[in-house]
């Protein structure tokens, strides 16, 4: 997520993030990136300015959702999904190309600080209600919030919310009974206790921690079966694996949600359509009504050359995301940093960007953090990696250490272009003499085992959640920052990285007041202190090209969703 504002004392903020990139609806046409006249990354809306409600939409996945639970949900496709059955505090507001701006969803506003900085207090507005035609109160907007502390049960719960409050210690509701951080005054009253003040705080409340959850409705992991509704949307029947349907939500009041256009009737989510079928139906508009979720558009690269075609490129989405793909290091398995810098070396990630896509599918980068962000400075480490492999430096920098003759590398099973990435490693590291054994994991627990004691050595993962507050503190915490009391390495850290100096900075760093401008740049300059030991290597920034049937409007690639928004789009019937 990203932002950029000064601290605010005692006034209501809107914040808003800064515009890069520029919309245009000028199809990608060439074998290059879509062009405009200064940005080849451009964006393109599919038949915009549609505003008929009916229909169904069709969504073609490869897979099932990892979760539907907001309280456990750490991935972008629940987050889009999300945002059609459960509403947030705040919401990050998508606009094609650009990142998304922070307006307010339940609350009446995005929030008021004290005069301290310690405080923040938001107002529901009137008329909320769930499916079921019961009130919306503060208090499940709280126990929402307390339960994603149960880390013991919710693995994939988000953080960074939790990281900001007066809560190191708490443990969730289950065990720790009451979050004192959070007070409810009232039934329409919420306060946020924090431990520092945080000139970010309102696009912390638009994560899914905020989504309210009835606690007599609460079923732990059973949850994400039926989270209980309070968007426009509600699940009708969902068959693990195979389908979701959801249908209007009776209750949900148009007049209190200016955000989301719920045009379409119903969305049937397919879940379990193989990426190379998604990629010829929405090529051949076999079903005009379909669209899909997957990552790149489920695109295969045979496919790739087709997107030239005119009436193609007209029903394309497309543009370039707050999302950077990596490689994570196992710092438990693969201790040495210069081993890990070896590995770095002789990688070739110009033959890994044709995994995905070529230049048309993003651009190779050298850092988690852009230029977008709140904070951002040039790599400072000297990241001597570039698109062609250097095994004699790599080489080098392996005399007289103690190289592992195996090591693995997990993928997701349902994309292709993931083991075929791993297959380009194969063949990188065994020019070093490493055996390179590749590990298929199923996709709908694929972030869960990178969680648990099963890690791999090496594991491929994405990071959006830069892109919904503008700062990069939400891409350097959650991905290389301690465990909430500065312990360890953090839930969602999945290199492990932990330094007994860097990882103490960034625990202090949590409780140091400043400026956005301020603190972001402290945490992008940790950033470049921690990549110095290689705990991962950045890859590709993602730019997403999706195709969808001829019969959808206002597609958007959302920048921080990196698939079609489904907040905005319209069927025809």
């Amino acid at each position: 997520m990203r932002h950029r504002s000064p601290l605010l004392a005692a006034a209501t903020v809107a914040l808003a993030l800064v515009v890069t990139g520029c919309t245009s609806t000028t199809a990608p046409n060439g074998q290059n990136p879509p062009s405009s006249s200064n940005d080849p990354y451009a964006a393109h809306i599919v038949q915009p300015g549609f505003e008929e409600p009916g229909g169904n939409v069709n969504v073609l996945m490869s897979s099932d959702f990892m979760t539907l639970d907001p309280g456990n949900s750490n991935y972008v496709q629940t987050a889009n999904v999300g945002q059609l059955y459960y509403r947030t505090l705040t919401m990050a507001k998508e606009t094609a190309g650009q990142p998304p701006t922070i307006v307010a969803d339940l609350a009446t506003d995005t929030g008021t600080a004290s005069e301290d900085g310690l405080t923040w207090t938001y107002t529901l507005k009137d008329g909320l209600t769930y499916e079921d035609g019961t009130p919306i109160t503060s208090a499940d907007i709280k126990y929402g919030v307390a339960r994603t502390f149960a880390r013991d049960v919710y693995t994939q719960a988000p953080q960074e919310l939790n990281s900001a409050l007066d809560a190191d210690t708490y443990k969730g509701p289950y065990s720790d009974g009451e979050l004192t951080a959070v007070e409810t005054p009232d039934d329409k009253t919420i306060v946020f206790h924090l431990k520092q003040p945080n000139p970010d705080f309102a696009s912390l409340v638009s994560r899914s921690n905020t989504a309210p959850v009835p606690e007599a409705k609460d079923t732990k992991l059973d949850y994400t079966s039926h989270p209980m509704s309070s968007g426009p949307y509600m699940i009708d029947s969902y068959d693990r694996g195979r389908e979701l349907k959801l249908v209007r939500n009776p209750h949900w009041d148009a007049a209190t949600d200016e955000n989301r256009t719920a045009l379409p009737d119903t969305f049937t989510f397919s879940l379990s359509t193989a990426q190379a079928t998604i990629s010829q139906q929405l090529i051949s508009d076999a079903d005009p009504t379909a669209i899909t979720l997957d990552s790149n558009g489920a695109l295969q690269a045979s496919d790739t050359a087709r997107l030239t075609d005119t009436a193609i490129a007209d029903r394309t989405a497309s543009g370039l995301l707050g999302c950077t793909d990596v490689l994570n290091f196992n710092t438990e398995t693969i201790t040495d940093p210069e081993i890990r810098h070896a590995l770095a070396l002789a990688m070739d990630r110009a033959a890994i960007q044709v995994q995905y896509g070529g230049a048309r599918f993003g651009k190779l980068t050298n850092s988690y953090l852009n230029d977008a962000q709140v904070g951002y400075v040039e790599e400072t480490t000297d990241l001597d990696i570039d698109g062609a492999p250097q095994l004699d430096a790599a080489k080098k920098l392996l005399e007289g250490k103690d190289v592992p003759a195996t090591l693995t590398y997990g993928y997701s099973n349902a994309i292709d272009r993931y083991k075929n990435l791993g297959t380009v490693l194969q063949q990188n590291l065994k020019d070093l003499g490493i055996d390179l054994q590749l590990v298929p994991i199923p996709a709908a627990n694929y972030y869960t085992v990178l969680a648990s004691d099963e890690m791999p050595d090496i594991a491929r993962a994405g990071w959006c959640g830069g892109a919904a507050s503008g700062s990069t503190r939400t891409t350097v915490d959650p991905n290389i920052g301690p465990s909430l009391d500065g312990t360890t390495f953090g839930f969602s850290n999945i290199s492990r990285f932990y330094d007994d100096e860097l990882s103490a900075e960034m625990y202090e760093l949590r409780n140091t007041n400043g400026t956005s401008e301020e603190l972001n740049t402290q945490w992008a300059e940790l950033y470049n202190e921690a990549m110095e030991s290689y705990p991962i290597v950045p890859l590709i920034r993602t730019f997403t090209n999706s195709v969808v049937g001829s019969k959808i409007h206002n597609a958007q690639v959302g920048y921080f969703f990196g698939s079609i928004d489904l907040s905005a789009i319209g069927v025809e019937q």
